[in-house]
């Protein structure tokens, strides 16, 4: 009778982890659309905001097109939902964390909030360091080296697609003091391994600085240099994790007292 139970007792649990599942999902989705219905409005003032880098820098006489029927409403329809996800990432990641919590460690929860809370910053801070710095550098040097004779239109989709993946691409390299800080927290890799692997490290951030920079050392530079200071943060903080891996034993002592 005991045994017929058990798929009862194990069932159970699941369709309360699906339950709640399901209304985080929902709640996250419904922050994004909330978000998105204040923001449609200003569509285009968004799509304005996000071109001034470029259009700033347009020849007399030059402007933006729209080669396709429906790209003067779908483009900003597109960055206007992006950017109701951008502003609510943080309302959409507490809701991830509201459900992973209860099955975390005490020392686990202590250090959750921090990183998810200093990921959403520096990814931020990454999407403004390209919009106010590398933008202008970037749209600077391909309006100056057009051909003689040629006039330079940028189609409005092929531009938002163009910023929106430097955005992302500036935004993750932010998030290396994040990765680098739990790589040594979980004990992949130790500060004393990293700090021998500097040289490499710096010379890859280079490399990735030509592949998504113009090819001047200004603009390489410009990516490089962030990303190398944020390795160094990431070290620096790792310098204070103790025993990575320990700890996990006194967590859940520490849990099973609290819950008795």
């Amino acid at each position: 009778m005991s045994q017929s139970q058990d798929p009862d007792e194990q069932q159970t649990p699941l369709v309360e982890h699906l339950i709640e599942l399901r209304s985080r999902l929902l709640k996250a989705i419904i922050a994004v659309v909330v978000v998105f219905a204040a923001l449609y409005a200003f569509s285009n003032q968004l799509y304005e905001f996000v071109a001034h880098p470029l259009m700033a820098l347009l020849p007399e006489g030059s402007q933006m097109i729209a080669t396709e029927v429906a790209s003067p409403f779908l483009a900003p329809f597109k960055l206007t939902l992006i950017v109701a996800l951008f502003v609510a990432i943080p309302f959409v990641l507490y809701q991830a964390w509201a459900f992973i919590a209860p099955g975390l460690y005490v020392h686990e929860k202590r250090l959750a909030i921090p990183i998810l809370a200093s990921s959403v910053a520096l990814f931020y801070c990454g999407a403004a360091f390209a919009y106010y710095v590398v933008f202008p550098l970037l749209f600077k040097f391909f309006t100056n080296t057009a051909p003689e004779g040629v006039q330079v239109m940028t189609d409005i989709n092929a531009y938002l697609s163009f910023v929106l993946k430097l955005f992302f691409a500036f935004g993750l390299a932010f998030e290396i003091p994040v990765a680098t800080f739990l790589l040594i927290l979980t004990g992949a890799v130790t500060v004393q391994s990293l700090s021998s692997k500097r040289p490499y490290v710096v010379i890859g951030c280079f490399v990735v600085g030509m592949l998504l920079t113009p090819p001047d050392i200004i603009s390489q530079t410009l990516l490089a240099g962030p990303m190398w200071l944020l390795f160094e943060v990431g070290i620096l903080f790792g310098r204070l994790v103790r025993h990575p891996r320990g700890g996990r034993d006194e967590s859940r002592q520490e849990q099973d007292d609290d819950s008795a």
